[in-house]
């Protein structure tokens, strides 16, 4: 039987699952060899899982901030692209054969966020992405654009569906509208690169030169080097002609977050997408301007749909720092820890 198809062992049949033995930082990652799944019950769907791709709140969750709020035994990472291997009786939205992601948040379907929404989503609340095989129900995966390799389409349900929903989800984002992203993580160059086929014109904040050449390459129109000009908002303000960006991808936190006010046009809107230097405060600055605040939570599958439409249409291609070897999950960690990636770090499974 398909599903069978896995890995034979003296003992049976077995997969491989990374797990967090322990809380506190990389080293509580312990690969692990388990059973293999069962057959797909009614409407269930069997996953080849073939990469995975990391995001900075692995970080914080193998650190522990997170702990209160994760599963035991907790299978890390809530992105991942794989084959499906098997399907469950009545299952329709899949079929053997294809090419899909998991989502990030397992129930949220279409609409207003739930009531009660695990926020921690996959990876978090249940078990992620870094395990060789996943049996989901079919309303958890969506198929992925064509022209993708499993490690691109791995980066799609958080990085990049949070990038779209900071950019749509909550107003329309029109042609030659301004657009200000920070860094160069995997939201923020997925903001750059989904905002260039609205037509905006994106301003891009990163620490080094290097950097910001890379961000060129990537279509952003205005580069500010944040570590030459500490008070970077009123460069943002010189190359948009003293009004201001219409829409600030925040990622930073408490210490961006008053310069991402002051450098957004009045009545704009600000995208709140990380926390990674505290919560924020804002200033009469932020009445003052009229503007609006939108907290991200990544997104809902139809969403995520909608997003792989138009990556589909316009081909586009996201941005992986470096790949490594799912023996070598550790490092993957650790390079991402170091912060000096451009894009995505991606995990190949098998």
């Amino acid at each position: 039987m398909t599903w069978l198809v896995i890995l034979t062992h003296e003992s049976g049949v077995f997969m491989r699952s990374y797990f967090i033995d322990h809380y506190g930082g990389i080293d509580g990652l312990c690969l692990r060899e388990t059973d293999a799944p069962k057959p797909p019950g009614p409407g269930q769907v069997l996953v080849r899982m073939r990469a995975a791709a990391l995001n900075f709140r692995e970080l914080l969750i193998l650190a522990g901030h997170y702990q209160q709020m994760c599963k035991p035994d907790l299978v890390p990472c809530s992105d991942g692209a794989g084959e499906v291997v098997a399907v469950g009786e009545g299952v329709l939205r899949v079929g053997t054969g294809d090419r899909v992601a998991l989502t990030f948040h397992p129930h949220w379907i279409a609409g207003e966020q739930p009531q009660g929404l695990a926020i921690l989503g996959r990876g978090g609340s249940v078990d992620g992405t870094l395990s060789e095989y996943a049996c989901v129900s079919q309303d958890e995966v969506v198929v992925v654009p064509q022209h993708l390799s499993f490690e691109e389409a791995s980066t799609l349900p958080c990085a990049a569906l949070t990038a779209w929903s900071a950019l749509c989800a909550h107003g329309v984002l029109l042609p030659g509208q301004r657009v200000l992203v920070q860094g160069t993580g995997g939201v923020s160059v997925f903001a750059l690169q989904l905002a260039k086929l609205f037509g905006a014109e994106v301003v891009a904040l990163s620490s080094s030169p290097e950097k910001l050449s890379r961000l060129r390459q990537l279509g952003a129109d205005h580069l500010i080097d944040y570590r030459v000009h500490t008070d970077w908002h009123k460069q943002v303000l010189a190359c948009t002609g003293g009004q201001g960006v219409d829409l600030t991808v925040e990622v930073g936190g408490g210490d961006t977050v008053e310069r991402s006010v002051q450098a957004t046009r009045v009545g704009g809107r600000v995208s709140m997408v990380g926390l990674l230097t505290g919560s924020p405060g804002f200033s009469e600055g932020f009445f003052y301007r009229g503007l609006s605040i939108n907290t991200i939570r990544v997104g809902h599958r139809e969403q995520f749909e909608q997003m792989n439409r138009a990556i589909a249409l316009h081909r586009l291609r996201p941005v992986i720092d470096q790949v490594f070897d799912f023996d070598n999950a550790p490092e993957a960690f650790t390079h991402l820890q170091q912060r000096k990636h451009v894009g995505k770090v991606v995990i190949r499974i098998n």
